[in-house]
């Protein structure tokens, strides 16, 4: 299997997943359950696949992206804004069937996420035919990004194509109840990106947030069982990694989080972005934590003026 990153600076990363719309309420006082709680709330476009593929266009990597919105307003302005961002959105499918994703959250006045709702049902259709329809685009991809909302036949054909294609596949598992679906295929990842809980259902493994050994040991544990570079996301404890041939921790930047969502995805985007960029993992790993830093403290879940450069002056 393909786990090595070939600099690729101009060929595009093929993104495979949900696209949809944030709906995230920001709570004025204490959670209370079974009644209104007075909230700010805001909208924009998010989807795991989605904020990815725009932040690594707007850190200068052609994208393209493949998912299903509905034929509705929101689907359309999605589509609009991430064409803007320089993401090429040819081959988005429109579903009649189901109205375009919503993701829905709730956090408290920190901005931690307290509970939240997704209905992705239009990424069901991201079927095994569709991926067919466009095969040509994992031979002419630098590395293929998939989140974990496709159907289990599509996870099956996408790695399919991918290994025809001799390309990496990179994952995310999106969330706990979905990362099993990865499971099978993780002899067959270039990089996976889960948080703790995820990366606790992956490896088997206890992995407490503010235990960065236990996140270490699982993120060992998946690459012994063939994935090529692990990366946990441990919030405000920075990230851990592992590779054959390297491990380690990267802390967190300390910043008031102004909005949660989106975060992780950043952080996955500019550690793909900087290994097709022929960056070393460690140095990879810093300019994705700087990135999801970047994020939290800005509304929405992609930073509109991301860039390589605005990461590094992050880190210095």
């Amino acid at each position: 299997m393909i786990h090595d990153f070939s600099p690729s600076p101009h060929a595009p990363v093929l993104v495979v997943g949900a696209a949809g719309l944030d709906i995230i309420g920001k709570l004025q006082g204490e959670l209370r359950t079974g009644t209104s709680n007075p909230a700010q709330i805001r909208t924009s476009f998010g989807g795991v696949a989605r904020n990815v593929a725009e932040n690594l266009a707007r850190l200068g990597q052609p994208v393209r992206l493949l998912t299903v919105v509905g034929r509705d307003s929101a689907g359309e302005r999605l589509l609009q804004e991430a064409e803007a961002a320089g993401v090429d959105v040819s081959a988005v499918r429109h579903s009649e069937e189901y109205a375009t994703g919503t993701y829905l959250a709730v956090v408290n006045q920190a901005g931690e996420l307290q509970t939240a709702l997704d209905d992705m049902h239009a990424a069901s259709l991201i079927s095994p035919d569709y991926l067919r329809l466009n095969q040509d685009l994992f031979a002419d991809a630098a590395a293929v990004f998939v989140d974990g909302n496709l159907p289990k036949e599509t996870l099956r054909t996408l790695f399919s194509l991918a290994r025809k294609a001799r390309v990496p596949v990179c994952a995310d598992p999106t969330s706990t109840s979905l990362a099993l679906k990865l499971k099978p295929y993780l002899s067959r990842l270039a990089l996976l990106t889960p948080n703790s809980f995820e990366a606790a259902v992956l490896s088997d493994l206890p992995v407490t947030v503010s235990r960065r050994r236990e996140a270490l040991m699982a993120a060992k544990k998946l690459v012994s069982a063939g994935a090529g570079i692990v990366i946990v996301a441990l919030a405000e404890f920075g990230a851990c990694y592992a590779a054959s041939q390297s491990s380690g921790h990267v802390p967190a930047i300390k910043t008031a989080i102004v909005d949660p969502t989106g975060a992780g995805d950043a952080m996955t985007a500019t550690v793909l972005f900087a290994l097709l960029n022929d960056v070393s993992l460690d140095d990879a790993v810093r300019l994705g934590v700087c990135a999801a830093s970047l994020t939290l403290r800005h509304r929405g879940a992609v930073l509109q003026d991301l860039s390589l450069e605005k990461l590094y002056d992050e880190l210095s």
